[in-house]
């Protein structure tokens, strides 16, 4: 699927590192370049100074994972990208939220966000209830926080742990990464490594994991990121 006239995708990363971040936006970054899309990327954990993106142009805002928690209102840059995001809502931007980003979408929507009681890392399979959108996987997880989607919202894919995925209007929030290659991973490591991070699970046995499956990874993430951009253009904004 292609779209004309150089469509604008703004992203928001999260880490100090710009490099780390910008390495977060996965298969994601190659998907929406080869639709058409132009990136505009944006950081309002490293970049707090500089102002984020417009919107009155833009045809998609995706929202990427973080180490943070979308509900630590200590962090002085979370309050800013709340209020961005509930401007893209406004706006009729749709936005497509992964892992921390759909938390936060949730958080945005009227949803919660809390600590999980069971984390998940690695891949898993979901249920779910709209295959052409989120298929069962495996996806990958990567988070010890889980979200409630907020009331108005459908939730569309779910396991034992968590809820995986919801929609509400054009909006797609997940809580798993399916922008995932070795590339983002390594990056996760390295911001890991730099911050003293241990997570309890054998990150190694993960990674070969993800090496194994790249390919299929990339493909799962490319039909559901199809599926997402043809579904929020039908939508009324």
């Amino acid at each position: 699927m292609t779209y004309p006239n150089h469509p604008r995708a703004v992203v928001l990363v999260h880490d100090q590192d710009p490099i780390l971040a910008r390495r977060d936006i996965g298969t994601l970054d190659a998907e929406l370049r080869t639709r058409g899309f132009q990136l505009d990327v944006h950081s309002f954990d490293h970049s707090p100074d500089v102002a984020p993106p417009t919107l009155s142009d833009a045809q998609v805002l995706v929202v990427m994972g973080s180490p943070d928690a979308a509900y630590d209102d200590t962090l002085t840059w979370l309050a800013p990208e709340i209020a961005y995001v509930q401007d893209a809502i406004d706006a009729r931007v749709p936005i497509l939220g992964v892992c921390f980003g759909g938390q936060l979408l949730a958080r945005v929507l009227g949803g919660t966000v809390r600590k999980s009681e069971h984390p998940e890392y690695g891949f898993v399979e979901v249920d779910t209830s709209d295959p052409e959108l989120i298929a069962e996987g495996p996806w990958m997880e990567f988070h010890g926080d889980t979200f409630t989607a907020p009331p108005q919202a459908t939730v569309i894919a779910l396991n034992a742990a968590a809820q995986q995925a919801f929609v509400c209007g054009p909006h797609l929030g997940l809580q798993f990464h399916p922008e995932i290659d070795l590339d983002t991973y390594d990056a996760w490591a390295a911001a890991w490594d730099r911050d003293g991070v241990e997570h309890g699970v054998d990150v190694d046995e993960i990674r070969r994991d993800i090496a194994d499956a790249e390919l299929a990874a990339r493909a799962r993430c490319s039909a559901l990121l199809d599926a997402f951009l043809a579904r929020s253009s039908a939508v009324p904004r």
